[in-house]
């Protein structure tokens, strides 16, 4: 299919009232990034969030793909643990990611293992989640933290800022270990941090005992469990996008820092900084290894 014949309805209802971004604004950011994007969905469970009035009116997480998806679009049953099987959609083309955002799909959230594999991610992730508003220039420290921690573990480290409140750093994983293991190494590198760094980070799940420190959130590792799609938009009044970054970039990045016009000027003279991640997978057995002498 070809994404340009897909026509976008209603392209000028508003979605965005405080940005001034309509429904047209949202599925023209989605064909911009699709080239960048689709990649990183490729293969992937997808989980929507979805705003058919905009992010002021009704949302839902929309995990089962229901009934009424075209033909072309790919659609796989994946097992569940505690539920019975849930048929995702795989965005494996800039037709489905058009297609998607025209039924009022804003945000794209996605599994860390391919339905190649389910049981095997490819990466493991720590997200910098802060406490109401904290200097953007503390979340950069801690991201700078993390990536030294996991660079000890001999893991490359990535770095995104959500386009929320926070950043995400990521390292890509040889597919040879389970969800239950990769999250045990993301909570050792995070229980390395904490211990170096006990008055500022934290890994308390509950938020009564986090206090005023920033939570280093391992739970994304799970089985299930979701992580927000690289370039995707997210649901704030700013309309932040979710936006890989090169390493030397992360001087002067704000979480919430790219909006779908900054990403489309950025696109045009930068290339993916994400686009060879695969490519530098590691052990993670020796990476637990390696964590456990730190």
């Amino acid at each position: 299919m070809d994404p340009a014949e897909i026509t976008t309805s209603n392209p000028d209802r508003i979605y965005y009232p405080a940005a001034g971004l309509t429904k047209g604004d949202v599925v023209g950011h989605y064909r911009t990034v699709a080239e960048v994007m689709v990649p990183h969905l490729r293969g992937r469970p997808l989980t929507l969030r979805r705003f058919p009035r905009g992010i002021d009116g009704q949302t839902w997480y929309q995990k089962e793909a229901g009934g009424k998806l075209p033909s072309w679009i790919r659609v796989e049953t994946i097992p569940q643990r505690t539920t019975s099987d849930v048929r995702h959609v795989i965005c494996d083309d800039a037709a489905t990611l058009v297609y998607l955002a025209n039924q009022a799909a804003i945000e794209y959230h996605i599994w860390s293992s391919t339905v190649d594999d389910l049981e095997h991610p490819d990466m493991v992730l720590i997200d910098i989640d802060p406490p109401g508003h904290v200097p953007a220039g503390e979340l950069r420290e801690i991201a700078r933290l993390v990536r030294d921690v996991y660079t000890a573990a001999g893991l490359v480290p990535y770095v995104q800022a959500t386009g929320g409140r926070g950043f995400h750093v990521v390292a890509p994983l040889e597919p040879s270990q389970t969800y239950d293991q990769v999250r045990d190494l993301a909570k050792t590198a995070a229980e390395v941090l904490v211990r170096h760094d006990p008055d500022r980070l934290t890994t308390a799940v509950r938020k009564n005992q986090r206090g005023d420190r920033v939570y280093l959130d391992v739970q994304r590792n799970g089985y299930t469990s979701t992580f927000v799609a690289p370039y995707s938009l997210r649901a704030r009044p700013s309309a932040g996008v979710a936006t890989p970054l090169d390493w030397h970039e992360l001087g002067k990045a704000e979480p919430d820092g790219w909006t779908p016009k900054r990403m489309k000027d950025r696109l045009a003279r930068k290339a993916d900084p994400w686009a060879g991640l695969a490519d530098h997978a590691a052990s993670p057995a020796r990476a637990m290894e390696l964590l456990k002498k730190l």
